[in-house]
């Protein structure tokens, strides 16, 4: 489903505009990237919750030298699926 089958279907299904529909996308959109950088996670109930996650530095190889390379620590983001939503997907 591309971003404005889905903005359609909502906006179809809540009985508001589309405008509105994607208007308020844009907010959730901002609101769980603004809360996950500064509180580190957010949660979306029932669908999941995006974590920012600190890797620590460590040891890797190049594949196509085989020379020993060091990875530097770095901050990452990754969502975890809910619950709720595995029993209903799988």
């Amino acid at each position: 489903m591309t971003k404005a089958q889905l903005m359609t279907t909502l906006a179809e299904k809540a009985g508001l505009s589309k405008k509105d529909v994607v208007n308020f996308m844009d907010i959730l959109t901002a609101m769980a990237y603004n809360e996950a950088k500064k509180n580190g996670e957010f949660v979306l109930p029932g669908f999941g919750k995006l974590v920012r996650v600190d890797r620590k530095a460590r040891m890797g190889r190049n594949p196509a030298t085989g020379e020993q390379i060091q990875i530097p620590a770095k901050k990452v983001v990754k969502f975890k699926v809910a619950k709720a939503a595995k029993d209903a997907i799988l």
